[in-house]
């Protein structure tokens, strides 16, 4: 049986929030550059636009909290076709701290919320 990953090892912050030393491995996972973003602003070890929502089911979703609970399902499907990616991001938590980098405004209802939970869940499949 793998180790689970510590909740205190994935964090989650806005691309517009600074930086600090506590984020450990910063991993943006939106598909889109956040707008007005400077790169070195963002301090990131990764981007990882793998793991972020399709254009279809973002568009589809649109932050719209009355599709939140459609869109972490649909989004948890998708990224069953990204396991290893997902694997790996999994593995790298168990070690150390890992903050999920997004540009959404919306602070509860993002796919960094949804990725999160499936990192912490038992087994990858596990919806969030």
């Amino acid at each position: 049986m793998t180790h689970p990953v510590p909740a205190s090892h994935v964090l989650i912050k806005r691309a517009y929030e600074p930086p600090a030393p506590e984020d450990g491995v910063r991993v943006l996972i939106d598909r889109l550059w956040p707008r007005g973003v400077k790169k070195e602003a963002l301090a990131l070890d990764q981007w990882a636009k793998e793991l972020a929502p399709s254009t279809a089911l973002r568009q589809w979703f649109g932050h719209e909290p009355a599709r939140w609970a459609e869109f972490q399902k649909r989004y948890a499907i998708e990224l069953q076709t990204q396991a290893e990616a997902l694997d790996a991001l999994r593995a790298r938590a168990r070690r150390s701290t890992v903050t999920l980098v997004y540009g959404a405004h919306d602070e509860a209802h993002n796919n960094a919320v949804v990725v999160r939970a499936l990192l912490l869940a038992p087994s990858r499949t596990a919806p969030p």
